[in-house]
């Protein structure tokens, strides 16, 4: 497992605390603007583990070419694409 696949894998597992605490809040009646700023942080977190794994994949792809450069720019748009799309 790569250094890049260890952190994900953390920051995956704070995110899963994170989600758990929120269920937890949910579940004890807590304020809904507490339970919010809890969701958008657990989202913030997700944002950025998606931009890691994406960040590694370009790097990837961009250090090892496999493909001719029409393929990695398409793979490039589409990686663009799956981070603007929300």
């Amino acid at each position: 497992m790569s250094t890049c696949d260890k952190q994900v894998c953390n920051r995956l597992k704070r995110a899963e605390g994170q989600l758990r605490g929120v269920q937890k809040m949910i579940e004890e009646g807590k304020e809904c603007q507490e339970v919010i700023m809890q969701l958008s942080a657990v989202r913030a977190s997700v944002d950025r583990i998606m931009g890691t794994i994406v960040a590694e994949n370009l790097k990837n792809c961009f250090e090892n070419p496999e493909e001719s450069i029409e393929n990695q720019t398409k793979k490039l748009e589409q990686a663009i694409q799956l981070i603007v799309k929300r």
